[in-house]
C-alpha cells in the first residue's frame, strides 16, 4: 500500500473543490490501494488562517476534519521528533506550515502532494501537481 500526505491546499481542494485537482490526482486519492493522510499541521494552519480572515481559508477546521474522516482520509499527528527535523531542512521555503508538512512526509516516507513548486527542492517524495 502506498501512502500520501496532502498539503493543506490540496486537502481543501480534494474535499471542497476536486475540480481544481488534475485527473491523475483525483484518481490517486480515490485509489483504495493508497492510504491518504491529512496532517494535524494542516488543521492548525486552517484554524490560524481562517481566524485571520484569509479568503482562501474560509472553511472551519472542524468541518475539514469531519469531511476528511468521512472521505476515508487518516489523520497524521505531529510528534516532537518530527517537529525537530525542521531544524535540518534547508531554507528553500519560509512557510513554517509547509516546512513542517515536508518534515512529516520525510519522516513517514510518504509521498507529499502539493501545488507549491518550491517544495520540490526538499525531497523526491514531493509531488507537485501541474
Amino acid at each position: 500500500m502506498s501512502v500520501v500526505l496532502l498539503d493543506t491546499h490540496i486537502l481543501i481542494w480534494a474535499l471542497g473543490e476536486p475540480e481544481r485537482l488534475d485527473a491523475a490526482a483525483r484518481d490517486l486519492l480515490a485509489d483504495p490501494a493508497v492510504k491518504v493522510w491529512f496532517s494535524a499541521v494542516s488543521i492548525w494552519e486552517i484554524a490560524i488562517k481562517a481566524a485571520l480572515g484569509r479568503a482562501d481559508f474560509l472553511v472551519r477546521p472542524e468541518r475539514i476534519i469531519r469531511m476528511a474522516q468521512d472521505t476515508g482520509f487518516t489523520e497524521l499527528s505531529l510528534d516532537a521528533q518530527t517537529a525537530a527535523r525542521v531544524a535540518d531542512l534547508p531554507m528553500h521555503h519560509g512557510d513554517p506550515f509547509d516546512r513542517l508538512l515536508v518534515a512529516q512526509a520525510i519522516a513517514q516516507q510518504a509521498r507529499f502532494i502539493t501545488a507549491e513548486r518550491r517544495l520540490a527542492a526538499y525531497s523526491d517524495l514531493v509531488t507537485v501537481l501541474r
